[in-house]
């Protein structure tokens, strides 16, 4: 993964990054892209809300960088079961 520096870090927008109201996962590259996926279900501390944002983000960056996305969900990466409709 190409290295990302705390500086360089900083500077980057908000809406660079898988989730960005804590700013975790940078998706500037096609290394980090594939690292966000890779990392996604280590990510604590956020909703099921964050995570569905989180991962539609994923996804985008992925074609951006002609990654394949195998995974419908992001529940195929973290094992858990879908949300039941009230």
């Amino acid at each position: 993964m190409s290295k990302l520096s705390t500086k360089g870090r900083d500077k980057m927008a908000d809406r660079s990054f898988a989730f960005p109201t804590q700013r975790k996962e940078p998706l500037e590259n096609e290394s980090h892209v594939r690292n966000a996926m890779a990392r996604f279900n280590q990510v604590t501390g956020v909703t099921d809300e964050e995570r569905d944002g989180a991962w539609k983000r994923i996804v985008v960056a992925a074609k951006r960088f002609g990654l394949e996305v195998h995974e419908s969900g992001w529940r195929e990466l973290t094992g858990a079961s879908p949300k039941k409709p009230r």
